[in-house]
């Protein structure tokens, strides 16, 4: 061998350490989480918040490290080519490809990568000065890189490179549940937290018409009967009729004011200012409107401008952490399962929660609730005893209160149910 193959050699040496090295790294900083790396940086002051500054800004230094691997690898590949080539012939450069692929798999993918997710800790700590490095010297390169992929990619793709999706979350959510990393509560509540992000005052909101207000012309005694018959603790006032809401009454404010001797007087006099909200409106910033505003409940405006119906704080919360009963909440369940095999549905319920609970696929359409999609597939106001028939589905309709449906039977025609 000449003195520049003794060189390539040392090249090609240095090549697949370095790349087991930025393997590890690799494995070790995407399997470390923020609050393992918030832990690890009270454990060790000295260098732990190096960790958790890579894990807090991932995408700025990731990019970088995937960078680093693609050139290190190609240099060394490279490298065995060109010298295997030098010192065997045509022959060796088969041999070369073939031993490269080998030992690059399993001296610098396999080894490193398998050591970096037993050690998570000791890899994260040892090769984060060196994440830094890389992410300082080839950032502005990876930038340039992925933008020019984006020009390739319908919508310009994304300018921070490759990303974590929802379905990604929710799967390894359920893959730790399923091995008792994380309860099966925890994994349903993040899968709550997500759909959360989705969901807007329409499908949350109480309807219209079961809205339970009082008449601005009320006297404050009449109220309180109310709140004792309702077990409610705040009312939307009414002017002239469901869509003229003038605001909110308190009832610890008309127990006060009869206490002082005005049960006489007009609900309109305690009267506080409404939220009033767009039926559009993501529940997570309705969420946030309503801490803000120290408001408890809001009223729900459809494009028209009428009243749509009400959506409350614990709308909200049963949207994260599932129906919250009080004593005043009437026990009749939203699903029951008869003997049967059918089960019988509270038809406000909203149709993607349907289908997750009973594992059905009942379509989805200018509705929300199980009884908008009985009207939209019947094509006019049911009576007790109509049926439709979708996605092997048939649902019966039960019970009917004036022109609203509000019990229906599903019968899964697929055994589902």
């Amino acid at each position: 061998m000449t003195s520049i193959q003794f060189v390539q050699l040392g090249v090609i040496v240095v090549m697949t350490l370095a790349a087991a090295v930025l393997a590890a790294a690799e494995t070790a900083i995407t399997r470390m989480t923020r609050s393992r790396a918030t832990a690890l940086a009270q454990t060790d002051p000295k260098r732990g918040p190096r960790v958790l500054r890579i894990v807090e800004n991932l995408e700025r230094d990731l990019n970088s490290i995937y960078l680093s691997v693609n050139i290190v690898q190609t240099i060394q590949s490279a490298l065995v080519g060109v010298l295997a080539a030098e010192l065997f012939g045509p022959i060796g450069l088969v041999i070369g490809i073939l031993l490269n692929v080998l030992v690059l798999f399993v001296i610098a993918e396999a080894a490193p990568k398998t050591w970096a997710l037993q050690h998570t800790e000791r890899a994260a700590l040892l090769t984060a000065p060196l994440i830094e490095l890389m992410g300082k010297t080839l950032r502005v390169p990876a930038r340039a890189l992925i933008g020019a992929a984006n020009i390739l990619l319908p919508g310009k793709g994304l300018k921070k490179g490759p990303f974590v999706t929802e379905e990604e979350i929710l799967a390894l959510a359920g893959e730790a549940a399923e091995h008792s990393v994380i309860e099966e509560s925890e994994r349903v509540l993040i899968e709550s937290i997500i759909n959360f992000g989705d969901t807007i005052a329409r499908e949350i909101m109480v309807p219209r018409t079961d809205m339970v207000t009082i008449g601005a012309d009320a006297t404050v005694s009449e109220l309180v009967d109310m709140a004792i018959d309702k077990g409610m603790s705040r009312f939307p006032v009414y002017g002239e009729n469901a869509d003229d809401i003038e605001g909110v009454v308190y009832v610890k404010d008309a127990m006060r004011a009869e206490r002082e001797g005005g049960g006489d007087s007009k609900v309109m006099d305690l009267v506080r200012p409404g939220l009033f909200v767009p039926e559009t409106k993501p529940v997570a910033d309705l969420l946030a409107e309503m801490q803000s505003s120290h408001n408890h409940l809001a009223v729900v405006v459809d494009e028209y401008g009428g009243t749509a119906g009400l959506a409350t704080l614990e709308d909200l919360l049963e949207e994260l952490v599932g129906e919250i009963h009080d004593e005043f909440d009437e026990d009749i369940p939203i699903v029951e399962h008869l003997p049967s095999g059918d089960v019988l549905v509270n038809a406000s319920m909203n149709v993607d929660d349907i289908n997750d609970e009973l594992g059905l696929s009942l379509p989805e359409g200018n509705w929300d609730s199980v009884g908008g999609l009985v009207f939209g597939l019947l094509g006019r106001v049911a009576v007790h005893g109509d049926s439709v028939e979708t996605e092997g589905t048939k649902i019966i309709v039960e019970l009917v209160n004036g022109r609203r449906v509000v019990r229906v039977r599903i019968v899964n025609k697929e055994g589902s149910a």
